[in-house]
């Protein structure tokens, strides 16, 4: 420890040297504001001598003095610097910040140059910070010293030259899934009540509450009541709240849904409820989802907040007993919806690692999921319209009527405008019509049949389902429900000794399936007998002898859709087609045959892309690019061709994707003030990507508060399959070509369209936009 020190009545000092340098913000700034030691040369500030240089301009070009006695020369101590914290976020943003988007980036023109003075000699002699990382790091910190009302500080250099890699895994796990976690409650209502994608102009919050919860309904009463401020609609969904024409009613007053609570005491010898808080995706999308929950909770998982993860499957057990099935997302308008089916799995991987303490609870709770699952699974995946009993296979066929209200206003004008123009109205005339059943097109209720479908898939949108999702037994939906028949059967033999009975009344889908099965009315009831681990692996088995003798490819060594109503397969080549492996659905061979004759056509530079150029097929101003095409890499599909690899024992190819992914992810965080979007565009390594919605969780003003959730969790999890070699090199930004030593063959390989960025600048679209060029990646790792 320090010796105390004797300093003027006016001046407080503190060794602030106890505080863990990449300590959280609220750790590092917070407290009361602390002065470093005065020194008797320093008084010359007050009257207006400042020793700092600024940077010097000439012919347009930045020059420097070579670094000489003016910087702090430290032997043993770190370097600290005395900050002014509104001062230098000004001169910082007005030198750094050319483009004016409140973030320092690559593309941003300034020098990358700042002195700033040291703490040791109370900002007398400064030390130059340089190069976009380090600007950017310091924005960052500034804007979280202003967020503690702090007006000076003492901030390490250690803090903006932090290891890129340790500085965003801990960003995650201690910042970002706090600022993206939400509550629906009394407190947390005015956060989750707003909707970006509220198109009414009514903004007052309006909350659903299921039919037979008089409790919730009776708790949000009291809610409005007591904060009348709020302007709080609270209303009452019928008993059957997903019946088409009444959620199309709920269109023009859309609202949150009601989610899970706990009963809590409230502090005056009553009890009251206290919703559970769970993690919402990010950006624009302001509510509990469905297949984000399961990446965001492996990515909680890894990071220790298994309580976090344990409260989203309670509330997706909540939303099967109440809404009928886990909802695309849980706001009214997405009530005849869901998405694809994790809820097994994630109730698995969470229930390993419960505390052991709690034996009997920990099974109660796995048998509450498991319930819920199986009620889903019967009356959802292989009930119809979902079902379909020919083939076997299941699809995403959804309820719903009229145009999704919760896209962009223009999303369908293209689509509109040749039906308007038939009957002489404008667009949001014919819209209104059509809505309101006045106007009858059937054409068009097929192609928003399919496009309810893409949306229910989560690959909104792509050329894969373009006008046909509906009718296509899809390779994801059939390894996902493997999965799941795989998982129950497993609970059922492994946790409860091989009998479960069920505690809700519902039909139980016929088995094996049949169009005559089906068209018989009578049905087995759920509560008639236990469940057993037989039947459950017998439908698994079945499953995997369709998706065999439907989706499987031999000569192409990949597994593609199923058309159900042309019968055929859809030679569409998608990376779900590794989902397989994940599921543990393929054979051996099978797994050999896509690694070896598959994998190439979706690995480019920055992981693996959606789907294959040739099958995206040509982009032109009438055939824009779709999110869930060619070029784009998305968290969901890394992670799971990542496990499904592991699974099937090849390690290092899911290590060289995971490195790939990683390394996209590190150099945009590195390169663009700390950015964690939606998506990347894998080919260039941008995310400053075009397509259709843009891009998510890049629109924030000097420090990144949210990333995105399930790119949160690839980083996470990703992290989790490196090598400390393969971490260290992350971190210094070495490209993928370097690290491994060889580049991906840019030529068509066995006949198809390999794409990559063998000739594309890695900095992609951004520097296509500045016109700058530059070799794909240099051996030499770029300075941050």
């Amino acid at each position: 420890m320090a010796p105390a020190l004797s300093h003027p009545s006016a001046v407080s000092f503190v060794d602030e040297h106890h505080r863990p340098i990449h300590g959280e913000a609220q750790d590092y700034y917070g407290g009361k504001e602390h002065f470093s030691r005065s020194r008797t040369y320093s008084a010359s500030f007050m009257h207006g001598y400042n020793p700092k240089r600024l940077p010097a301009f000439g012919d347009e070009s930045h020059t420097r003095a070579r670094r000489m006695s003016h910087d702090e020369k430290s032997i043993t101590a770190p370097r600290r610097f005395l900050i002014d914290v509104e001062e230098t976020i000004r001169v910082v943003l007005e030198q750094e910040d050319t483009d004016g988007d409140f973030q320092i980036s690559i593309t941003d023109a300034g020098p990358k140059l700042m002195a700033l003075g040291t703490a040791t000699s109370n900002g007398f002699k400064t030390f130059d910070i340089r190069g976009t990382y380090m600007l950017s790091n310091l924005l960052q910190e500034l804007a979280l010293a202003r967020d503690h009302n702090r007006k000076r500080i003492v901030l390490d250099e250690a803090r903006l030259t932090e290891n890129p890699v340790d500085r965003l895994s801990r960003m995650i796990k201690n910042s970002f899934w706090h600022s993206l976690t939400r509550r629906i409650d009394g407190d947390g209502l005015e956060i989750i009540c707003a909707d970006p994608k509220n198109r009414t102009g009514r903004v007052n919050p309006r909350i659903y509450v299921p039919h037979g919860e008089p409790a919730m309904a009776q708790y949000y009463r009291k809610v409005a009541a007591d904060k009348p401020h709020l302007n709080l609609d609270v209303q009452v969904l019928p008993p059957k709240p997903d019946d088409p024409l009444f959620v199309k009613s709920l269109n023009t007053k859309p609202g949150i849904l009601a989610l899970a609570m706990n009963e809590i005491d409230d502090g005056h010898g009553g009890k009251t409820l206290k919703g559970i808080p769970f993690i919402v995706p990010g950006a624009r999308f302001n509510e509990l989802y469905n297949w984000d929950s399961y990446f965001i909770s492996l990515g909680l998982l890894v990071d220790g907040q298994v309580n976090m993860a344990k409260g989203m499957v309670d509330h997706f057990i909540f939303e099967i007993k109440h809404y009928g099935k886990i909802l695309n997302g849980s706001r009214s308008y997405y009530l005849c919806r869901t998405q694809p089916p994790f809820l097994t799995d994630m109730a698995l991987q969470i229930f390993n690692q419960l505390d052991r303490s709690d034996v009997e609870g920990n099974r109660a709770w796995l048998k509450r999921a498991i319930q819920a699952a199986i009620k889903e699974y019967h009356t959802i995946w292989v009930a119809e319209p979902r079902m379909d009993p020919k083939t076997g296979l299941s699809r995403y066929r959804p309820d719903g009527l009229g145009i999704p209200p919760e896209t962009e206003a223009t999303h369908f004008t293209h689509i509109l405008e040749p039906y308007a123009a038939k009957h002489g109205l404008s667009v949001l005339e014919f819209s209104e019509r059509y809505n309101d059943g006045i106007i009858k097109e059937p054409e068009l209720d097929e192609y928003f049949l399919h496009d309810r479908s893409v949306r229910e898939s989560g690959h909104d949108t792509t050329y894969r389902f373009e006008k046909r999702c509906a009718n296509l037994g899809t390779v994801d939906l059939q390894a996902l429900l493997y999965k799941y028949e795989v998982d129950i059967g497993t609970a059922i033999r492994e946790v409860f000794d091989d009998e479960l009975d069920l505690d809700e009344e519902f039909d139980l889908a016929p088995f094996p399936p049949s169009p005559e099965s089906y068209a018989n009315p009578a049905r087995e009831k759920s509560r008639s007998r236990p469940q057993t681990s037989d039947e459950w692996f017998a439908r698994a088995e079945f499953r995997k002898q369709m998706i065999d003798k439907y989706c499987w490819n031999e000569s192409k060594s990949l597994y593609f859709d199923y058309d159900t109503v042309q019968e055929k397969q859809i030679l569409y080549e998608s990376v779900t087609a590794f989902w397989m492996l994940w599921a543990g659905c393929a054979s051996e061979e099978q797994c050999w045959k896509l690694l070896s004759n598959s994998l190439k056509k979706f690995e480019v530079l920055g992981g693996l892309v959606s789907g294959t150029e040739e099958s995206r097929g040509k982009i032109s101003l009438d055939r824009p690019n779709r999110q869930w095409d060619y070029p784009y890499a998305w968290p969901p599909h890394q992670i799971m061709t990542w496990v499904g690899l592991e699974r099937y024992g090849y390690l290092e190819e899911a290590q060289r994707l995971a490195y790939r992914f990683l390394y996209m992810m590190t150099t945009a965080f590195v390169d663009f003030n700390g950015v964690v979007p939606e998506k990347f565009d894998a080919v260039k390594l941008s995310h400053l990507v075009d397509a259709e919605y843009g891009n998510q969780g890049i629109d924030f003003k000097m420090v990144p508060r949210e990333g995105f959730g399930w790119m949160n969790a690839a980083y996470q999890v990703g992290l989790s399959f490196l090598s400390t070699g393969m971490r260290r090199a992350v971190s210094a930004c070495t490209s993928p070509e370097v690290f491994f030593g060889t580049a991906i063959n840019p030529q068509p390989v066995a006949g198809q369209m390999y794409s990559t960025a063998a000739s594309t600048d890695p900095l992609g679209l951004a520097m296509e936009n500045l016109n700058l060029t530059s070799p794909l990646m240099s051996p030499i790792s770029p300075a941050y």
